[in-house]
């Protein structure tokens, strides 16, 4: 079923019945997107939240010189949105691609506004959702003001390994906000030892 991964993801994060489970799953339509296809570019307003399950994406902006800055990737099982945009109803200043054919369960504003009032513990989950991915931002801004270049590399590719086989060296460079060169050096340096 192709909701199934979408129910393991909700009750982790909350005790719901199965009515429950379903009635929340019947809000969100199946999306197959293609590889380097967009999803959302930068100017588009973001009206939906989606959920991968297949698949990875890359969220990244590109700045005035045209170079790429990845905020964060979404593999099998995580959320997918620019939330600044979604909430405030404002252009986009992010571009979501996909870096391999990908499938995903997506909810529109309206949507989720509707799937908030017919079901209550929608909004719960939501909420803990959310405050789950500040505190991940949180231990990323530590993470990057605290290890160097290099213990970022490390902690990236021992905590996300099925997700770095998937990154060209430019694409994970970009996240750890370093050079493609300095990664090169790092990964160098990692084949000597």
């Amino acid at each position: 079923m192709i909701y199934d991964l979408l129910i393991e993801n909700i009750t982790k994060n909350r005790a719901v019945s199965i009515a429950e489970a379903e009635k929340f799953c019947s809000f969100f339509s199946a999306k197959t997107i293609s590889k380097r296809e967009f999803l959302l570019k930068q100017g588009e307003f973001c009206k939906f939240e989606a959920f991968v399950t297949e698949g990875c994406f890359r969220v990244f902006s590109l700045d005035k010189k045209g170079n790429e800055n990845t905020l964060y990737f979404a593999a099998k099982d995580w959320w997918l949105m620019d939330i600044d945009s979604f909430m405030n109803h404002k252009p986009s200043d992010l571009n979501i691609q996909a870096l391999e054919d990908s499938k995903i369960l997506i909810i529109s504003q309206e949507d989720k506004t509707t799937l908030y009032n017919e079901l209550p513990i929608a909004e719960k989950f939501f909420r803990i959702m959310f405050q789950k991915s500040i505190v991940a931002w949180q231990r990323r801004v530590v993470r990057n003001n605290s290890l160097t270049a290099k213990e970022r590399y490390y902690y990236f590719t021992t905590r996300y390994p099925e997700i770095v086989l998937k990154l060209t060296d430019r694409q994970m460079a970009s996240y750890l906000g370093i050079t493609h060169e300095f990664l090169s050096k790092i990964k160098k340096q990692d084949k000597i030892q």
